[in-house]
């Protein structure tokens, strides 16, 4: 039994058929790797896994508790964050208020509009801010405002303000997406920090076989919404069903 199971999941957009009857098992303090073509479903999968989409049928669990339905406030108490496709931060907020305004979401159990008022005010949270900064190797950036960073420190920055809330599990959307190689690389270096030293685990969702390979310990591999193969990195290169479903033709 893995921390997050999914089971008989299936969900339509009209007649399009986007996930067909997902099993997923992702075990605890481990790397998942979610892959496949676009339009595989997995963008789909992850909007399930954080309660954004309901299923049409099927059951969605963490750690023995359904995440359907519940708002996301509800997934971040219990345990769950999510770093998105195109970083999510307060573009106008220096960095530090950045990663602050997380802390106070957890301290009052939902997110307050108030927060950002007062970031700033709390002399304990600021200092677990800027511990996190530290982490992630940010903190001499803690006063520039979001907004003027590179896509790869808007991305660490994104990871910090979830990392604060100290989650169980860590979804990840694409985290490197429309980055250069250098920055890809510290990414990845930061993501194998955070797994090793903090002992999270994590699912992501992927194109680049490079972040992929040098994370995962498994890999689920979808195709029109369907999972077709999950194995280890080791197993999944060469496989014919997963060279299928990238090149269109089985290996012989």
């Amino acid at each position: 039994m893995g921390i997050l199971e999914v089971k008989g999941v299936n969900k339509r957009f009209g007649g399009l058929q986007a996930l067909g009857d997902v099993n997923l098992s992702v075990q605890d303090q481990s790397c998942h790797a979610i892959i496949g073509p676009n339009g595989a479903g997995k963008s789909t999968l992850l909007n399930c896994l954080v309660g954004k989409l309901i299923p049409d049928s099927g059951s969605v669990m963490f750690d023995g508790q359904s995440v359907l339905g519940r708002a996301p406030h509800e997934i971040n108490q219990m345990g769950i964050s999510r770093v998105f496709q195109t970083p999510e931060i307060f573009a106008d907020l220096t960095v530090l208020e950045n990663v602050m305004i997380p802390c106070f979401a957890k301290r009052d159990g939902a997110f307050r509009m108030h927060a950002i008022e007062s970031v700033g005010g709390e002399v304990e949270l600021r200092e677990k801010a800027e511990e996190m900064l530290r982490e992630v190797r940010m903190l001499d950036k803690r006063h520039e405002h979001a907004g003027s960073l590179s896509r790869g420190d808007k991305r660490r920055l994104e990871m910090a303000m979830c990392l604060v809330q100290e989650p169980r599990l860590l979804l990840l959307d694409e985290p490197t997406a429309g980055m250069s190689r250098a920055d890809t690389n510290s990414t990845i270096d930061l993501l194998k920090e955070i797994r090793d030293t903090r002992n999270i685990t994590m699912c992501i969702i992927e194109h680049d076989m490079h972040v992929v390979f040098s994370l995962a310990q498994r890999i689920t591999v979808l195709a029109q919404g369907t999972p077709l193969v999950e194995e280890s990195p080791e197993n999944i290169k060469g496989h014919p069903k997963v060279r299928e479903a990238y090149l269109g033709e089985a290996q012989v």
